[in-house]
């Protein structure tokens, strides 16, 4: 054991933690706010104070089981603890039960399939009966990645999902059945022959996983909850957001997600990633060399390897974080991709209708567009504060995926003040407005479009958009070449214009 100061977040005041040599300083911050007060903590007398009540109230129902003696060897174990809730000793009306995946693998035995099975029991009985209130209970199971790495599989294998989906089927057979055989009241359970057989709504468990002895687990949990009857509990299952309780139990990474770096946060190896390697046969010194070389020896998810597990988890579990983002269909919108620090990009310098403009634009190392600038020099400085908000707008865009495209169908056509005849810029003669300018000339540089219809400048600009153009029908012969898409007009509608400059 070893004696620390620690706080729940760096600017809180610390307190004296008391806990195993072994366990690190997040260990220590996860217990200081697991534990209720705020003066000293030792872990055996917090794990007591809510495994006491816990087992306590077994007895009393004549349920036969170890439950103490279990509790406290999963948390020595750091194979599961329960939420801050359960800890303080909270009504939470869902209380949660987090079980860390890799501490239930070993190189040498390997994976301990009826200690997972065991400890999804343990669990709900613990939840169900710290809070016998609630109507739903959340056991879960954490830092997936890091058991997958520990077995050597990428994490968007076959293999790997095949083992999620049986790990998420006898969390839930497993949950629902220990559930079922608490009685609807917090007095009694299900007498002997008084279960009923119930259909399930979640699907069947794989028929073959690369773990032994996993998926006939993962069909036993699910026989054992068609047999136990109705669950006590409207939801026993969840993946949630990581919190104290991974801390203390020192997961690496939440639910289901991939790791996203191989670096812990010292700045070392995570056990994930040096499972990795051993697993791999390399040493941290030969990764390090691949890795100059250009190599990589460690893998990385993709998001949408991240999608496939979360569908592949999502049908046997009640609650589970919102799906992630799908690259595949959304080129990536809402990753946000970083500019080089030394970015490529060029200066144009155009005047429309006499209005003096620079556009500046940064580009990533594959030449496409990631940033913009304006600047305006004869413009009042609402406006320019208004385009150089514009522009941050645009490039903050422009790096969370969204196509250059979609702006250039947006703004193009848009019709207010200064407008007119392009000077400086050969790829556009008029512009409608200073954006629509600006859209035009992204367009032909970075798109190569030279299908968009020429600009129409009126000369009265508040008709706002009601020229000739606009007011003819399209024809057929009006229409650019089918390999192009049609540019659709839009339109800005001008309240009103200063008449400085």
């Amino acid at each position: 054991m070893r004696r620390t100061t620690a706080g729940a977040e760096p600017d809180d005041p610390t307190r004296f933690i008391t806990l195993p040599a072994a366990w690190d300083d997040l260990a220590a911050a996860g217990l200081a706010e697991l534990a209720p007060g705020t003066g000293p903590v030792v872990l055996a007398d917090a794990a007591e104070a809510w495994i006491g009540p816990i087992a306590a109230r077994a007895t009393a129902l004549g349920l036969d089981l170890p439950l103490a003696e279990r509790l406290h060897r999963l948390l020595r174990s750091r194979r599961g603890a329960p939420s801050e809730a359960v800890w303080q000793g909270i009504a939470d009306p869902a209380p949660r039960f987090v079980l860390n995946l890799p501490a239930f693998f070993d190189p040498a035995d390997g994976f301990d399939v009826a200690g997972f099975v065991e400890s999804v029991d343990t669990a709900t009985y613990a939840l169900a009966l710290a809070v016998p209130g609630a109507r739903c209970i959340a056991v879960g199971m954490a830092d997936l990645a890091g058991l997958l790495s520990a077995l050597g599989l990428d994490y968007g294998s076959d293999a790997a999902l095949g083992i999620a989906r049986a790990l998420a089927a006898i969390l839930r057979g497993r949950a629902d059945a220990a559930s079922a055989a608490l009685a609807p009241s917090a007095g009694t359970t299900v007498p002997a022959g008084g279960a009923r057989e119930v259909a399930l709504d979640w699907p069947a468990p794989p028929e073959h996983a690369d773990l032994p002895n996993l998926a006939n687990a993962a069909q036993a949990a699910r026989a054992a909850a068609v047999s136990a009857g109705p669950p006590r509990h409207l939801a026993t299952t969840a993946i949630a957001a990581p919190g104290p309780a991974e801390a203390l139990l020192g997961v690496e990474t939440g639910g289901i997600a991939p790791a996203f770096s191989p670096l812990g946060p010292s700045g070392a190896l995570t056990r994930a990633a040096r499972a990795w390697l051993a697993v791999s046969g390399l040493t941290p010194e030969e990764a390090l060399a691949m890795t100059l070389a250009g190599g990589n020896p460690l893998p990385s998810a993709s998001p949408a390897e991240h999608v496939a597990m979360h569908d592949a988890v999502a049908p046997f579990v009640h609650a589970m974080p919102a799906r992630p983002l799908d690259t595949r269909q959304s080129q990536g919108v809402g990753h946000r991709r970083d500019l080089p620090h030394r970015r490529a990009g060029y200066t144009q310098k155009a005047a429309v209708g006499g209005h003096k403009l620079y556009l500046r634009t940064g580009e990533y190392a594959d030449g496409q567009l990631g940033e913009i600038f304006l600047a305006l020099h004869k413009e009042g400085a609402a406006f320019r504060g208004l385009m150089d908000n514009f522009a941050v707008a645009v490039s903050l865009g422009l790096q969370h995926g969204v196509p250059l495209e979609a702006f250039v169908e947006a703004f193009i056509f848009t019709r207010f003040g200064p407008a007119g005849a392009v000077e400086g810029d050969p790829a556009v003669a008029h512009a409608t407005s200073l954006l629509d300018y600006v859209f035009r000339h992204l367009a032909a540089n970075y798109l190569g479009r030279r299908d968009i219809p020429e600009a129409e400048v009126e000369e009265a600009a508040d008709t706002v958009g009601n020229g000739a153009r606009d007011r003819a029908p399209l024809l057929p012969l009006e229409f650019p070449p089918e390999a192009s898409p049609r540019a659709r007009r839009r339109e800005f509608r001008v309240v009103s214009r200063g008449t400085g400059g």
